[in-house]
């Protein structure tokens, strides 16, 4: 691992009342020491020469402690900032190595200022993720703990966050590791088996160990690959698309669903030419709607790429809110559009309610389309809205959505992972039903237990490494 100092503005870009400076590695003591001069020092709290030069940090100074004082530049004595700054000794740090963070006024001027001194005096600039991923290294988290991690920074609503805390916890690596525990339990079995045929009889019991192999493998990663199936929408959000004809209240929808004038309403058809993409929190889940420009047949070119993106952005979703008029009967545009997406998971939406005779009756549901069920609304109103949003979750998730006290949610790349080891894991259990020399199983068992360690991090490549890491912001 490489071993030089590497430091990073941890906070977002912009203007704030604090910003942080972190700094990981063998020399973040004594760069501190270098730059920082505490209040008892003397040194003046406004920028420019310093009447008194700069006290050193002592190297030995108490760790997890916060200290009040003065970056100062060394060259010449300048104040650069006030701020708080603390030392958090290896290993009881984040990395696993010497962790010095500076609080300093969260301009970019000053931010940068003190960034430029650090590595001036020794340290590096951190690539996206290099401090967790030194923490992985380290041994202080498996790498389901620091994918997790990512997750809480991305994460969009109560519950999504929820979910990732319960990864950085590090219950999908104590189930992972339970697992395949018990599969390096059987591979030892195994091939002292193979080895001593004489003298180890419980691998000839082949019912028992499909049994075990059943309950303790298949079962629980059957469980945690529905979970992924069931908590995407938590991490990545539902993807839900508006689409209908022009003029039937899509972007008016947005606008209601967003609580703000999102998209432009005209009374003119084909306003809408581009796709107008929000999230929004829907009883906890993170929605992406995308409000899409009308389908209908166009010679105007701006407005065909404005249909063109819309059937892409059809393709794209988890979902489609079909919209037709309440007030009105379906026409064959109706049809051809509803055609377009019938291999979706579709709610229809029967907007303008408040066009209606009775403010209630809607236009006639073909039964060819499957169902007779329409949310009826008015955008304009605000009507149905609240029916609407609970149909969308319903959809998505069912009438039983995932326990988010228990819950363990898989990323895709450990859903794949755990599909490899459950399809290595029924062959075990297939060979021993069929009499299957053990020397085979022992190669099935070999695969399951790899893909688990690949979820934990045991013997996962370099470059996968880097490519999970890339995706973090550069100050974590």
């Amino acid at each position: 691992m490489d071993n030089s100092t590497i430091a990073a503005i941890a906070t977002p870009g912009g203007r704030g009342g604090i910003g942080i400076i972190k700094i990981s590695g063998p020399k973040a003591v004594s760069i501190a020491a270098r730059i920082f001069s505490p209040a008892e020092s003397g040194a003046t709290s406004s920028p420019g020469p310093s009447k008194t030069p700069a006290v050193a940090v002592p190297n030995d100074i108490d760790s997890h402690r916060l200290r009040y004082g003065h970056i100062i530049d060394p060259d010449n004595g300048s104040v650069v900032d006030e701020v708080l700054l603390s030392v958090m000794k290896a290993p009881r740090s984040y990395t696993r190595e010497d962790v010095v963070e500076v609080n300093a006024h969260g301009g970019p001027a000053a931010l940068n200022a003190i960034l430029e001194l650090v590595c001036k005096h020794g340290a590096r600039i951190a690539a996206p993720g290099e401090f967790t991923q030194r923490a992985f290294l380290n041994g202080r988290i498996d790498l389901t703990q620091a994918e997790a991690v990512i997750d809480i920074i991305n994460a969009r609503t109560d519950k999504s966050l929820q979910v990732a805390t319960a990864q950085v916890d590090g219950k999908l690596g104590k189930a992972v590791e339970q697992i395949r525990a018990f599969l390096v339990e059987v591979l030892a079995r195994t091939e002292a088996a193979i080895d001593f045929p004489d003298d180890v009889e419980e691998i000839a019991d082949p019912a028992r160990i499909g049994t075990e192999v059943t309950a303790r493998v298949i079962e629980p990663l059957r469980t945690l690959i529905r979970h992924h199936i069931d908590g995407r929408v938590l991490r990545e959000g539902l993807r839900v698309a508006v689409t209908g004809r022009p003029n039937v209240g899509k972007s008016s929808l947005l606008n209601c669903l967003v609580q703000k004038e999102r998209a432009i309403v005209t009374e003119v058809p084909g306003t809408t030419r581009d796709t107008i993409e929000e999230t929004i929190n829907i009883n906890g889940y993170p929605v992406i709607l995308s409000d899409t420009a009308g389908l209908h047949a166009t010679e105007d070119p701006i407005e065909a790429l404005g249909i063109e993106k819309t059937v892409e952005n059809i393709d794209a979703a988890d979902l489609v809110l079909f919209m037709v008029e309440a007030d009105r009967p379906l026409v064959d545009d109706d049809q051809r559009i509803f055609d377009r997406i019938r291999s979706k998971p579709v709610i229809i939406v029967a907007n303008k309610i408040d066009l209606t005779d009775d403010g209630n009756a809607i236009c006639e549901i073909p039964a060819s389309w499957g169902t007779t069920n329409a949310i009826p609304t008015s955008a304009l109103y605000d009507r149905g809205i609240e029916l609407l949003k609970d149909q969308i979750i319903e959809t998505a998730v069912g009438n039983a959505p995932l326990e988010l006290a228990s819950a363990i949610v898989p990323n895709l790349r450990q859903k794949v992972l755990m599909e490899d080891s459950l399809n290595a894991a029924e062959a075990i259990k297939q060979g021993l039903i069929n009499g299957t020399p053990v020397e085979l199983v022992a190669i099935n068992l070999q695969e399951a237990i790899d893909a688990l360690g690949q979820i934990l991090g045991t013997n996962v490549k370099v470059d996968l490494l880097d490519q999970i890491f890339s995706r973090f912001c550069i100050g974590k």
